[in-house]
């Protein structure tokens, strides 16, 4: 198989962890015998920096003429702490997911046994965790009309959800939901917001006529965010809107012990983007402390995509055998010496 990947590293530790993907991506082409194809593009920062643009048109066109996106990370200091800054790197992550109309994010989480001990929380709270989020993507407060007032004293976001931006996701989630406990979970805030109500009809009726084998269930945003910490271990697929799943996911991703074990996927109609949840982490830029799992568990799931599934498995089975022998990065293995590279080199001479 010939597939085209664009590669948008980004900034901070972005670079570090990409590289490492693709040579996992590269052993997996010579074990398996297919081609990859890399293109590289600008994006955030190192995009300002360069064109004046976080997502330049050439950038956007690299994306829309390969299979598959590989993203590392954006952001930097000089933009986060400027609040007067009018161009941002996170303006060209949004646009990206825009314009290739990326509506579904996923997030998948997992408490891995080897690393129990790593979790903040209790082994007996978070043993046998194994869920997914879908974050909704495109749509609601971040991308709806914002307003600040000629004083700068009063400031407004509006969330604004269609039934259609809805239900495409939704059944995005049932179908995940039938392929694993067949179990979904709706979390809102219906008591609340309209928009949240709209989202409770749509997936209810929508279960009552295509999916009613699955089990619904609905839980408030702020109860689901305790119901996180307290038994994770109940949740399988999770659907929610965009800044609820934004917060929910992170807050999800200390499970594991560490925000760098956890990919995502952001899936459209025509294209799809592969990245790690983390951010670009500047303070660790250069220092080879960048945990590349989540970046090499992202390209799995692109393997997925292309419909390799054997060859995801294996970059999957070589990860768990370096979490399981302790080669990992200093935030997991704090008495360790592997470098971000070290991990990368040991995962991808793993696949077999």
């Amino acid at each position: 198989m010939h597939k085209k990947i664009a590669v948008l590293s980004g900034d901070g530790i972005g670079p570090e962890v990409v590289s490492e993907a693709i040579k996992v991506l590269n052993s997996v082409s010579e074990k398996f015998g297919h081609t990859f194809e890399y293109e590289h593009a600008l994006v955030g920062a190192i995009a300002i920096d360069k064109t004046g643009d976080p997502l330049p048109d050439e950038t956007l066109k690299v994306c829309t003429s390969s299979d598959a996106v590989l993203f590392g990370a954006i952001g930097d200091p000089k933009y986060d702490n400027n609040p007067d800054a009018k161009v941002r790197p996170e303006q060209g992550l949004l646009a990206l997911r825009k314009s290739l109309n990326l509506f579904s994010n996923i997030r998948p989480v997992k408490a891995y046994d080897s690393l129990i001990d790593r979790s903040p929380l209790k082994e007996d709270r978070i043993s046998g965790t194994d869920f997914v989020i879908y974050r909704e993507l495109t749509g609601g407060i971040y991308f709806g009309e914002k307003t600040l007032s000629e004083d700068g004293k009063t400031a407004s976001d509006l969330c604004l959800y269609t039934q259609s931006e809805i239900e495409r996701i939704a059944h995005m989630a049932f179908k995940a939901a039938r392929k694993r406990r067949n179990k979904m979970t709706l979390i809102d805030k219906a008591n609340v917001l309209e928009s949240s109500r709209l989202w409770r009809r749509v997936v209810t009726e929508l279960h009552q006529s295509d999916y009613a084998d699955v089990d619904l269930d609905f839980l408030f945003v702020d109860n689901a965010a305790m119901q996180m910490i307290l038994n994770p271990a109940q949740f399988d697929v999770i659907l929610t809107e965009n800044m609820f799943g934004d917060i929910i996911s992170d807050e999800g991703s200390v499970i594991g012990g560490s925000i760098g074990l956890l990919a995502s996927a952001s899936i459209g109609g025509q294209y799809a983007m592969f990245e790690p949840i983390h951010g670009s982490f500047p303070q660790g830029t250069g220092k080879g402390i960048a945990n590349p799992i989540a970046t090499i568990l992202s390209a799995a799931m692109m393997l997925d995509h292309f419909s390799l599934n054997q060859e995801a498995e294996a970059v999957r089975t070589a990860v768990d055998k370096a979490l399981q022998n302790g080669v990992c990065t200093p935030e997991i293995n704090a008495g360790g010496q592997y470098t971000t590279s070290d991990v990368g080199d040991y995962i991808s001479k793993s696949i077999t």
